[in-house]
């Protein structure tokens, strides 16, 4: 069945999804600032999706609303503006039958090591993780919503990790988490295909790694020397991924070395 598809927020990540589902047949349409070239069979309407105006120019009651904008600035009010208020906004203009709302493990505050997945508590003191959540509230208090949160996105263009290991700077003695923009994709368009699945999802990588593993295994990668162990354990969390791979979902990057390998690392 051929779905009608809104996706606002068309960057890279949007643009892969509007691939995928343009290549299943769907109706897609996509709303972002600045016009941009998109896949072939994917119309593309230019506009702020926080002016009512702009919504207006997008097909009304899609079949689904994916919702995977990122905001102009990194503080509290533009998040808010985005995510919690130009999402209500873009809801009640469009009057989408399911609302797909990508977020991120950010709402998550254990800094222990913790394993985290969809039942453990998301009550990070963030100003990012506060608003992620609100706007969470908003989509999951209707039924066959879904929110999907993404770990940190890797891909091309995103090489602020392989520099600080080239540089051997700023590494920090953390677990960190991880997506490849493919995969991050790729598991969007499954939970659009998925019938009446759990409402809550997490994506990410099979092997959550301490920031200086990844790092020493790049400049191994140049033959550049490995750093020491830091002396303490590692801080933050790891993220599993098990209910998104349990319902069919499986990784073309399961971990850090094929994610930075595809640069040539």
């Amino acid at each position: 069945m051929a779905f009608q598809i809104a996706i606002l927020g068309a960057g890279d990540l949007g643009r892969r999804v509007a691939q995928l589902r343009a290549l299943a047949g769907d109706a897609v349409t996509t709303l972002r600032r600045r016009p941009v070239a998109m896949p072939d069979g994917v119309l593309a309407v230019a506009g702020d999706l926080t002016h009512e105006d702009a919504l207006k120019r997008l097909p009304a009651a899609p079949d689904w609303l994916v919702f995977c904008a990122t905001p102009d600035a990194r503080t509290e009010a533009a998040y808010r503006r985005l995510y919690v208020d130009g999402l209500a906004r873009a809801c009640a203009v469009l009057k989408p039958k399911n609302c797909l709302f990508v977020s991120s493990t950010a709402v998550y505050g254990q800094n222990a090591g913790e394993w985290v997945d969809e039942s453990s508590p998301a009550v990070a003191d963030t100003f990012n993780g506060r608003m992620l959540r609100e706007a969470e509230r908003q989509i999951l208090m209707h039924a066959g919503n879904r929110v999907l949160r993404l770990s940190g996105i890797t891909g091309p263009g995103r090489n602020m990790l392989v520099t600080k290991a080239l540089l051997g700077e700023g590494i920090a003695n953390a677990w960190t988490n991880r997506i490849h923009i493919e995969d991050a994709a790729g598991a969007l368009s499954h939970l659009l295909d998925l019938p009446d699945p759990e409402p809550l999802w997490i994506a990410s990588d099979d092997e959550p790694a301490p920031q200086l593993a990844v790092v020493n295994w790049i400049r191994a990668g140049h033959g550049l020397p490995v750093l020491p162990e830091f002396d303490a354990a590692p801080s933050g969390r790891r993220v599993a991924n098990a209910r998104l791979k349990a319902s069919g979902w499986q990784p073309e990057f399961p971990s850090y070395r094929q994610s930075y390998a595809i640069a040539g690392v």
